[in-house]
């Protein structure tokens, strides 16, 4: 076998583990989603990363579990009183997630070790792929850094927003980059872009993050479940409430009225935004990563709106939230095909 080809094979390999990796990321945000809106984050009041693999595996191990969660301040404002059966439901939720979790790093770390035992990998790409599972890892640890917000001497009945946030955030930055070293890896040539698509494509990006990361604010503090009535909120066209009483600034991220206005209003920006830059870009290379962007931030747009009119049923909020990350992926792959630079390789 040719070495051209070898190195062919190799990448080939890779990508197929990179897309493996990519759908259980996925996959695990809609997980954490659904952990999120059936209230179930505190269920699990330790993080014991080697014995908490296994659930309780007895009456007596399930009445220490429940033991625990009824000390927090969750079950005595929220649901105390509550039965066996619905803790347990709450339960595997949560255990699912981290369960999940876990095998995202067992596939992670096993891929790699495959693929450096082959020779597959440059230098270059090992680094990046150090990279990832390290923010794997990370990620495990933010997100017990995220359920510690609602355990122990604290008054909150759910995790922290801003925690929740910057758990959510990570996780989308992995599958970004997973996208990019699958693209990356493909050896698909790249056109030359103007200097307004590179910096069009951007804007689009980074606008896109930030209505993510106040997404997930929202969600946090449930305020999708408040003000909802479209276009206006409460029959405001600005609520009134925007700057809450003993909140001040701080509103703009723990204020419901708030956050959820500054979410709209910047999805209304780059819903013009995507679809001005599709109109200006028509005539291009890259008339049709514009077009699929914009509309896909069309469909995103009009999901979020039905969303928000039913008051974020679980159902409705986690295809809100899957689509977002679909936007994402799409803008990502946008700014990919204009940037041009030295693509990764395999060895």
């Amino acid at each position: 076998m040719s070495e051209t080809s070898k190195t062919s094979s190799s990448a080939a390999w890779i990508r197929r583990w990179l897309v493996l990796v990519g759908l259980m990321v996925y996959a695990m945000i809609l997980i954490g989603g659904a952990t999120r809106l059936t209230d179930s984050g505190l269920s699990i009041t330790e993080w014991n990363p080697v014995s908490g693999a296994l659930p309780p595996m007895s009456p007596e191990a399930w009445e220490v579990e429940f033991a625990k969660y009824r000390e927090t301040t969750e079950y005595q404002l929220v649901n105390k009183g509550m039965s066996m059966a619905e803790f347990q439901k709450i339960f595997w939720w949560e255990w699912g997630h981290r369960f999940f979790g876990r095998m995202i790093g067992l596939v992670a770390v096993g891929g790699f070790v495959v693929f450096a035992v082959r020779g597959w990998l440059t230098k270059r790409l090992t680094w990046h792929l150090v990279a990832l599972i390290g923010l794997g890892g990370l990620q495990g640890a933010i997100g017990w850094w995220m359920v510690a917000s609602g355990i122990g001497e604290t008054t909150r009945v759910d995790v922290a927003p801003y925690r929740l946030m910057t758990h959510f955030m990570l996780a989308l930055l992995i599958i970004a980059y997973v996208s990019w070293l699958w693209l990356d890896l493909g050896g698909k040539a790249r056109s030359v872009a103007s200097q307004s698509i590179k910096l069009v494509s951007l804007a689009l990006l980074v606008a896109i993050f930030l209505q993510m990361a106040a997404g997930a604010l929202v969600a946090g503090l449930d305020a999708g479940r408040s003000y909802n009535d479209w276009p206006l909120m409460a029959g405001e066209l600005v609520p009134s409430h925007y700057l809450e009483n003993g909140l001040g600034i701080r509103s703009l991220f723990e204020g419901r009225a708030a956050t959820q206005f500054n979410h709209r209003l910047l999805a209304y920006l780059i819903w013009a935004g995507a679809l001005a830059s599709a109109w200006a870009y028509r005539k291009t290379e890259f008339r049709t990563g514009f077009v699929w962007l914009a509309g896909l931030v069309s469909l995103q747009a009009v999901w979020g709106i039905v969303t928000l009119v039913h008051a974020a049923p679980m159902n409705l909020a986690l295809v809100h939230q899957g689509l977002g990350v679909i936007v994402t992926l799409a803008a990502v792959r946008l700014v990919w095909r204009s940037t041009g630079r030295l693509p990764v390789s395999a060895g």
